[in-house]
């Protein structure tokens, strides 16, 4: 029996869970005789430490952004500060009694935090279980364990260059794979030209913050918005009392197949740019447009796609849905974007699902050896 231990970390829905959500699904079908536990690690050291540290962190990112993304700038580059070092030291001990529990023969990481503490422990020699990094950004913050760490599924070739390169890893433990999504979001067959656009709106679980605001505006009579609204049944409730035949309420979809479904009847997506949406954006050869975006990870994120030309970002200044319109009725954008998406994808040397099972197959055949 092979004992897989992933980690993420907080109870919420987020798209650690759902990287690491999509790895087990794949991995169970192929390895049934493989035992595979997600486990987020900061309710197993504490759970009443997990509430609150999950609490106040989405206080602050909605109260004081701008607090939050100079905290998250900061500590990005240089995680280890003499002041954390006790809380680290604990960390460190609960992670060996949970290896000790659990007796892992791999550990995979979808969230830094648990990566940054078994980085530590490996460079003391405490740990020599097999950790694997599953980066579910565009970027690599610096709370991620890098050097210590055996294998990183990274999200492009510049990630690759810059731990090859930068941090003299080698390069046969970094693995460009791009963000992890699940096996039932699959590429698009060639989509109809539809003179009226259908829109998916997505972001709704947080409210939408500007994304509201874009709805009550749009004016346009041949677009049609699908908005995902998540949990929060209060803005399902409201847009369902517009009785707007241009805009269609979705409650949370848990069902990736049925995820996959929805993208499939829709030519364009409005989103905040979480690492995972976009990866199942760019998967489903999607256009994809923003105008808000969460401090820290979200706005990194968003420098990336831009850079790269696999974002549009809607600004004031104009009618969102006329910009919505302009873009996509502009077959020679249409088409360009087509190949910048389909350059990134180029870049993939193998899924993370591949990867990972090459491994499990390596080590079941050698334990059969024996």
């Amino acid at each position: 029996m092979m004992n897989i231990l992933v980690l993420p970390l907080f109870q919420m829905s987020t798209g650690h869970h759902q990287v690491a959500d999509a790895l087990i699904y794949s991995l169970q079908r192929r390895f049934p005789e493989a035992s595979f536990e997600k486990l987020d690690f900061l309710s197993y050291c504490n759970e009443q430490m997990e509430k609150r540290v999950a609490d106040f962190y989405l206080r602050w990112i909605s109260v004081l952004p701008h607090s939050y993304e100079w905290m998250y700038r900061r500590w990005m580059r240089k995680f280890e500060q003499p002041t954390l070092e006790p809380w680290l030291l604990y960390f460190e001990k609960k992670m060996k009694r949970l290896l000790q529990e659990k007796d892992p023969d791999l550990i995979i990481c979808t969230h830094s935090f648990p990566s940054h503490v078994l980085h530590r422990l490996k460079q003391k020699g405490v740990v020599t279980i097999p950790v694997v990094n599953v980066y579910t950004d565009f970027f690599l913050s610096g709370i991620w364990g890098k050097t210590a760490i055996d294998y990183h599924f990274v999200p492009h070739e510049e990630a690759k260059r810059f731990m090859c390169t930068t941090l003299r890893i080698d390069r046969h433990r970094v693995i460009v794979t791009g963000i992890p999504i699940h096996e039932h979001i699959v590429p698009s067959k060639k989509r109809k030209q539809r003179e009226n656009k259908r829109i998916l709106v997505a972001g709704g679980n947080q409210g939408l913050g500007k994304m509201k605001q874009f709805l009550t505006n749009a004016k346009h009579s041949q677009l049609t918005y699908f908005v995902l609204c998540g949990k929060n049944e209060a803005l399902y409730n409201e847009l369902k009392s517009w009785d707007d035949p241009r805009v269609w309420p979705f409650r949370y979809i848990s069902d990736p197949a049925k995820m996959n479904e929805l993208y499939d009847k829709v030519d364009a997506i409005v989103t905040k740019p979480g690492g995972v949406t976009m990866s199942e954006v760019l998967a489903k050869r999607l256009p994809a447009f923003t105008l808000s975006y969460l401090p820290g990870q979200e706005q990194m994120n968003l420098h990336y796609l831009r850079k790269k030309g696999l974002i549009y970002f809607l600004n004031d200044n104009e009618p969102y849905d006329q910009q919505l319109m302009r873009v996509l009725t502009d077959n020679d954008e249409m088409d360009q974007l087509g190949k910048r998406i389909e350059q990134y994808w180029l870049e993939r040397e193998k899924t993370a699902q591949e990867a990972l099972s090459e491994w499990i197959e390596a080590r079941l055949h050698a334990v059969k050896k024996r």
